[in-house]
């Protein structure tokens, strides 16, 4: 296939971008067209390719030195609908979240729906003290390190022959 194979076909017949009649910049013709492009998947009923979809439940996490802190948003979810599991040093927060109407209803939606499951590596703290609340579509965890011991630093010389 020739490179020229890709360049799109006006409807006057000639190859290359349309230019408006006082447009004189190709790049922003460019840019009109590429949105023009991605409108047309809008059209689809297909969920976005965002980091937000793809990330979703946002988290924060906060660190000291006896604890970590966990924190993730999930709005319009229940403490029932939300799973949180911490083995070999991965903290999972799993669940669904479902839809409120059904899908022949709705006209357009941004919202993400369905299954999730983010995992964030944790280390060094005790399977034994952690816990958990849920308030206001808000999930903190909160885990307690492993107590460690304050290691001495010995400087040592090095000897030169």
């Amino acid at each position: 296939m020739a490179l020229r194979d890709l360049i799109p076909w006006n409807n006057d017949g000639t190859r290359g971008l349309r230019l408006h009649r006082n447009e004189a910049n190709p790049f922003l013709e460019l840019h009109r067209e590429m949105n023009r492009l991605f409108d047309a998947f809008r059209s689809f009923d297909v969920a976005p390719l965002s980091s937000q979809a793809m990330g979703w439940p946002s988290v924060e996490v906060n660190e000291t030195e006896k604890e970590v802190k966990v924190i993730a948003e999930l709005p319009g979810l229940q403490e029932k609908d939300v799973n949180v599991e911490l083995r070999d040093g991965l903290l999972t927060i799993s669940g669904e979240k479902k839809s409120e109407t059904e899908d022949k209803e709705r006209r357009f939606s941004e919202r993400y729906y369905g299954r999730f499951e983010r995992s964030i590596p944790i280390d060094d703290v005790d399977q034994e003290k952690v816990g958990a609340s849920f308030k206001d579509g808000v999930l903190t965890v909160t885990l307690a390190k492993l107590p460690t011991e304050k290691q001495k630093v010995k400087r040592i010389a090095i000897n030169g022959r």
